[in-house]
């Protein structure tokens, strides 16, 4: 584990901040949020635990900070289908969901219980992010005729992705069958954002 030598110049700012997010990025890649506490954190780092409260009230808040330094940006699908569209951002979720960054998502998302403010920094947490893709799916939909203007909301947008959601925090499923993805596409989401849709031409 680094420690600051005595020739070495004593970091601040951002740069000490971006040391302790590495840091813990790396011990949750490594330990899970489970294992990173914050002296093993404050070790790595090569500073000392006053350093990290100063910028992150408590563990969990860290975790969330450090958790976004390893998310990734997923490409949204174009298949030129609303199914396919939304089949394929539902087994990129399970993808997610189901991997190692996934559990740590998970551990993160239990540890936050309801503390929404906390929850709002996980990027697929985040209504705004969360809500993009679909949003982007449902557009291309709506132009070709597809699915239903009213449609074009985030709440129902993300109507799939929270009900795969749970089957991870409320049930604890460690994946989701691709059954499971069909049934909620084909189920519950089609049905309710062609509500109402016009026919192209």
């Amino acid at each position: 584990m680094r420690r600051p030598g005595a020739g070495q110049t004593r970091r601040r700012g951002a740069a000490l901040e971006e040391a302790i997010l590495r840091a813990a990025a790396d011990e949750l890649t490594e330990s899970g949020y489970g294992g990173m506490t914050i002296d093993k954190v404050a070790a790595r780092a090569g500073t000392n635990k006053n350093a990290i409260y100063r910028r992150w009230p408590n563990r969990l808040a860290l975790g969330i900070a450090a958790y976004r330094q390893l998310s990734t940006t997923v490409p949204i699908p174009d298949t030129g289908e609303l199914r396919g569209d939304v089949l394929e951002l539902l087994r990129g979720a399970n993808r997610h969901w189901s991997s190692p960054l996934g559990a740590i998502l998970r551990d993160l998302v239990a540890a936050a219980g309801g503390a929404s403010e906390l929850l709002a920094q996980l990027p697929e947490q985040s209504g705004d992010a969360a809500a993009a893709p679909w949003l982007t799916v449902l557009g291309r939909a709506v132009a070709r005729g597809e699915a239903s203007p009213e449609a074009l909301h985030p709440r129902v947008a993300t109507v799939a992705v929270v009900l795969l959601r749970n089957e991870f925090v409320m049930r604890g499923a460690p994946t989701a069958p691709d059954d499971v993805l069909v049934e909620i596409a084909d189920e519950v989401y089609l049905p309710l954002v062609r509500k109402r849709a016009t026919t192209p031409g």
